[in-house]
């Protein structure tokens, strides 16, 4: 279709269709691909960029490039750019092209093109590939474009601005190589709307697992960032607690109530291997009795029904002669009442159970207990920041996984790996 019908205010209805300004479509041809559109743009009058002279028409340069989908059907457009000459003779710029924000020198893409398939990888799930085939270019084309625009996002300075709260936690970026190359660190936005309700984002994903790596990112960032950090939420791993405590002095650091409730539950878990082995002298088989309430014994007093309660009894008789396994899920329950309690008792909870644990004859407990003392002010910080975790942070992981699934990119997080999911693929994510 060409010479298309004109619309009110003196513009093409094709022009409308487009929704560039200063860009006139010219011809429209349907083709076995989708549709290609040759455009124009309105400038008749330019000067040179180096003398200011005006310049002269000096003919036309079409360029092909890919717009975003319409009407289901792939778009090109053949740009009919102008190239101008500069009448001056003692300028050293002879000729030169038209510029417009339609697209940048040497593109293959539209700009909203690439603003189009970088907002679909950070709102939805979709992939690279699945992109790739709705503009109709290659997988290599698409990505060159959203990652030049991933990192212009990332690298905005209002993306860090307002963040209070952060957490951390490692990431297994391959799950190929040596045993942790495949690491990398995740830090999240952990800042909690006007309710209080925190809306996870990833802000970087740095290489390594390591108290280096967090706080060089720190550092990075710079003071005024650092210092309106008040909370800053970890599990209990003791590279990112020393990175809080060397980079971010004034924040308050709390410990995952779920990593807390986790070694509470790996502790039974050993014990009762233990037992299994010094009792029976292999590993756990079907119809001995402790391996018969292994999943049990892991779950909340308070949830057991009166059948599971009566057989949990009745095992630990038969498999437990010295009540060891009975008295470290004693233990477990009191590590997880400190979470269901209210914030005075659970302090109280705390202390009781860090000045009891270590002295435990059981020597898994008194382990626990020995780790959960270095952890005393993080544990306790939970009933000072309402109930601050790192929950977010791990829901954040979750996604990463699902989106390195759908994203199709394996390379390892140099700066590549940042753009890749700080761009914000998770700045919707609410946790």
């Amino acid at each position: 279709m060409t010479n298309s019908m004109s619309c009110s205010h003196g513009h093409w209805c094709t022009d409308a269709l487009l929704g560039v300004e200063g860009v006139h479509v010219s011809s429209v041809t349907a083709t076995g691909t989708g549709l290609v559109l040759g455009v124009e743009t309105g400038e008749d009058v330019t000067g040179c960029p180096d003398c200011g002279v005006v310049a002269v028409g000096h003919g036309r340069r079409r360029v092909r490039l890919h717009d975003i989908p319409c009407f289901g059907r792939p778009v090109r457009l053949l740009w009919a750019k102008r190239v101008w000459r500069c009448p001056d003779t003692d300028c050293p710029r002879t000729t030169f092209t038209e510029e417009h924000p339609l697209a940048g020198p040497r593109a293959k893409l539209t700009a909203r093109a690439v603003t189009w398939a970088t907002d679909a990888l950070e709102h939805f799930d979709t992939s690279v590939s699945a992109l790739a085939h709705q503009l109709g270019v290659s997988w290599h084309t698409v990505w060159h474009g959203i990652r030049a625009e991933a990192a212009r996002r990332i690298g905005a300075a209002s993306r860090l601005k307002g963040v209070d709260a952060l957490g951390v936690d490692e990431h297994v970026w391959s799950h190929t190589g040596p045993p942790g190359t495949g690491m990398v660190t995740g830090i999240v936005d952990h800042t909690r709307d006007a309710d209080g309700t925190v809306h996870a984002r990833l802000l970087d994903l740095v290489p390594g697992r390591s108290g280096k790596a967090y706080a060089d990112w720190l550092k990075d960032r710079g003071a005024g960032f650092t210092a309106g950090i008040k909370t800053a939420a970890l599990d209990p791993f003791r590279g990112y607690a020393n990175a809080i405590r060397d980079e971010l002095p004034e924040a308050i650091t709390v410990l995952d109530a779920f990593h807390v409730v986790k070694l509470g539950s790996a502790m039974v878990d050993e014990v009762r291997r233990r037992v299994q082995q010094d009792t029976l002298g292999h590993r756990g088989r079907k119809g001995d009795p402790l391996y018969g309430i292994r999943r049990t014994l892991q779950i909340g007093a308070e949830h057991l029904t009166e059948k599971q309660a009566s057989r949990l009894d009745a095992k630990l008789t038969a498999g437990d002669p010295d009540q060891e396994v009975t008295l470290a899920w004693q233990c477990y329950q009191k590590l997880r009442n400190i979470y269901h309690a209210r914030p005075e008792q659970g302090r109280a909870l705390v202390t009781e159970v860090i000045a009891s644990f270590p002295t435990c004859p059981i020597p898994e407990v008194a382990r626990l207990g020995r780790t959960l003392k270095q952890w005393k002010s993080a544990i306790l910080a939970y009933f000072d920041t309402n109930g601050a975790s790192n929950g977010p942070t791990e829901a954040i992981q979750c996604r990463c996984r699902h989106w390195m699934a759908y994203a199709e990119v394996l390379v390892m997080p140099t700066r590549l790996g940042s753009v890749l999911f700080g761009v914000g693929c998770m700045d919707g994510l609410s946790a």
